[in-house]
Formats: structure tokens, C-alpha cells, sequence
């Protein structure tokens, strides 16, 4: 796993060169990465995999922007495994978003050196509650789930939320935080296959998606729908915005339909009178709103939806393939190794 001499550690690693096929992401023997005094040294337990790093992998590694070659990867779950000024040896720890994987190198690797200021602990009651692969299943998703509904759509028990886009993994993390709420909840899918596992989950109803959904919307609520997370993006945004209710906010956190921008966009005529929009960044995590989320994920017993666990860095190829097939209805984790108690 690791070969040393008296100069050189090596890890093994995914290095993104160009824009590639999930077929040509290989490992190779990389020098494992240092502390410094602005950074921490984590071995990594595992990641999630996350459409952003598809599209960095696709096309956006053309992009100058870009500091190729690169390790991808937004988030982690990993081990401290030096003291430095903010962490110890033995901290379980999330590495986050703020260019992980993009600016500088990520996850996909055995080690990495991230910005203290990208670095949060995880809280111990997690780690005692949860499995490794549903811990790893949390980061990115559900602080994009939690951000779009309590910081963005400011969810309440009495609303009623749509969530298009919803057996996505974040679609499918928002369902589970807000039925806890309380509220009422109607997911989107495209596939009627997918109907009954939407209900079982708590959806209190499900329709089917064909890119229009006003009329099957306002034939039960005719008033419309107090918040909408649109997790399918620009494409769907127009149809979304007919179908919230007067003082209704709508928040676009996803690109699932794969559109990035609006054409001929016209805020005054697109955005009705009294309608809000709004939309979730998660590139500036901290460590109160994660142990926000944190908090509400043990207290309300939620347990992370995943959809399948790989085992190796060799298999994050296949696991790119999940994703790009969108049959993965759930977090797609890879777990390296199990957590160990440092001394």
C-alpha cells in the first residue's frame, strides 16, 4: 500500500490529466502529501461521489479554472493523523468543498492535505450511531439538503414542499429531513418504477415528471405550492415558478436536467409578482451549521439513503457509471478502510 525510503511516501491516487471516460480514471502511485502549518494531513476512510465531479471529469477540466493535473473529489470522511494548530491525532474529521478537488487536490487518494478552514469535526454521537458508509453518505448531500430547505426556503411544518428531482440523492435527503419537520411533501421522478419507493420513504404524493407538471400540481393544490426545491434545474425552473403559491420561495440547487443557464433569462417577466427565488451554494460549509446538521440527523433517527458501497479507489470508475446511468437512487460511497482509534 505504501512504499517508503528515507525521502519519499508514496499513495495511490486518481489524477484527472483531461477530460476523460469513466473507463480511463486509473490509479497511480503518487508522493503522498505533507502537513503544513494552514493544512491537515488526513488518511482517508472514504468519499461520496457527487454529479459535480462527473461534470468536472466531462468538460469542465477544460476549463482554465482548473489547476490540471488534479486529484478530483469535494468531500471526505478521514483520520487526522498529525497534531497541528486546529486538529489532533485521531480526530474524525470531514473535509469539504472551498475547491477541494477543483483548486487544489481532493479525495479520490489514500491521503490528503486540505485548508484547515475546509476541515470539521464530526461529532462523536455520529460515530457511535451511524455505520462509516452512512457517515460517509452525509457531507456534501445533506448540507445541500439542509441549506436549501432551513437557510433558503426557510421550511416550515405548515408548508407544503415539492422536490423535483426527488430519487436523486439530495432529493431524497430533503424528503427524509422534512418529513421529520412535519410538513407535507410531494416528489418528482420520471420513472413510475420509482413511485413506490418515494412513498415508502414518506412522500405524501408522487408525480411523475415529463417536464410540464402544472396542471397534475394545480388540479390538488389550485393555490399552488408554498416552497419548491427544484433539483432538475434551469430546464424545469419557468414550470416550477407557475406552480408556487403567492409568497412562495423556490429555490434551484441542481442541474439535473443537465441545462446550467437560462436563455434570454428576464427577472422582472420570469419571476411573477410576490413569488421569491433563491438558490443554495454549499461551497462555504462551517462547523456550527454542520453540527447543526449533525444534531438534527441523530435526534430525528435519520438514516442516510445509499445506494451502493464500492471498496476500492480502482472502483470509482464503476461507480462514475452508477451515476451517469441516474439509476443510483441514493448516495453512491466509496469506504477505503474502517475508522481506527489513534493512541
Amino acid at each position: 500500500m505504501l512504499e517508503r525510503d528515507s525521502v519519499v511516501i508514496i499513495m495511490k491516487a486518481i489524477i484527472l490529466e483531461k477530460t476523460c471516460n469513466a473507463d480511463e480514471l486509473t490509479v497511480k502511485e503518487v508522493n503522498k502529501p505533507k502537513q503544513t502549518k494552514s493544512n491537515v494531513l488526513i488518511e482517508i476512510n472514504g468519499f461520496g461521489i457527487n454529479r459535480s465531479e462527473i461534470i468536472l471529469r466531462k468538460y469542465e477540466a477544460n476549463e482554465p479554472y482548473i489547476k490540471l493535473p488534479i486529484i478530483p473529489g469535494i468531500e471526505c470522511v478521514g483520520t487526522v493523523i498529525e497534531d497541528n494548530e486546529k486538529f489532533n491525532k485521531g480526530d474524525v474529521v470531514i473535509g469539504l468543498m472551498g475547491g477541494m478537488g477543483r483548486s487544489f487536490n481532493g479525495s479520490y487518494a489514500e491521503y490528503a492535505s486540505i485548508p484547515n478552514k475546509n476541515v470539521f469535526k464530526i461529532n462523536e454521537e455520529m460515530i457511535k450511531k451511524l455505520k462509516l458508509e452512512e457517515i460517509i453518505a452525509i457531507p456534501e448531500t445533506f448540507l445541500t439538503a439542509y441549506g436549501s430547505l432551513f437557510e433558503c426556503l426557510k421550511l416550515n411544518k405548515k408548508d407544503t414542499l415539492l422536490i423535483r428531482g426527488g430519487t436523486s440523492a439530495t432529493g431524497i435527503s430533503a424528503l427524509k429531513l422534512a418529513k421529520k419537520l412535519g410538513c407535507t411533501v410531494i416528489s418528482t421522478t420520471r420513472n413510475n418504477t420509482r413511485v413506490e419507493k418515494l412513498e415508502k420513504m414518506g412522500a405524501d404524493l408522487v408525480i411523475i415528471d415529463n417536464g410540464d407538471i402544472s396542471e397534475k400540481i394545480l388540479s390538488k393544490y389550485p393555490e399552488g405550492i408554498t416552497k419548491i426545491l427544484e433539483l432538475v434545474g434551469p430546464s424545469t425552473m419557468n414550470n416550477s415558478m407557475k406552480i408556487l403559491a403567492s409568497n412562495g420561495i423556490l429555490c434551484i440547487t441542481g442541474i439535473l436536467g443537465k441545462q446550467e443557464y437560462l436563455e434570454n433569462f428576464d427577472p422582472i417577466k420570469d419571476i411573477p409578482n410576490g413569488k421569491y427565488l433563491t438558490s443554495f451554494f454549499s461551497n462555504y460549509p462551517t462547523q456550527e451549521v454542520l453540527d447543526s446538521i449533525f444534531k438534527y440527523i441523530i435526534d430525528n433517527e435519520i438514516t442516510p439513503e445509499i445506494s451502493k458501497v464500492f471498496t476500492s479507489l480502482e472502483e470509482v470508475k464503476e461507480a462514475h457509471k452508477l451515476m451517469e446511468s441516474n439509476n443510483a437512487e441514493g448516495k453512491i460511497v466509496i469506504k477505503l478502510k474502517e475508522l481506527v482509534k489513534y493512541d
